[in-house]
């Protein structure tokens, strides 16, 4: 992912409707992965609307400062790898 916060916005406003994968750190050694589509983008913001087979709700929202810290891992699946 890019460097700066507003690098980090122009890509995702460029991906909305992709299907992705976000790995979340939730503490000491722990994680949480999570499939959806990036739906919508907000200035501070943005959402994923998740999977109903595999997640208790419906959609979750992370801040662009948390990819930037490395919080939270975005991965494109729309992409080849």
């Amino acid at each position: 992912m890019p460097t700066t916060l507003t690098t980090i916005k122009e890509e995702l406003k460029n991906k909305l409707g992709s299907s992705i994968q976000v790995i979340a750190q939730t503490g000491r050694k722990r994680q949480v992965e999570r499939k959806g589509i990036l739906s919508e983008v907000y200035p501070s913001v943005f959402i994923v609307d998740l999977d109903q087979e595999s997640n208790a709700f419906e959609r979750v929202s992370y801040s662009y400062s948390d990819v930037l810290t490395k919080a939270v891992e975005i991965n494109f699946l729309d992409e080849a790898v």
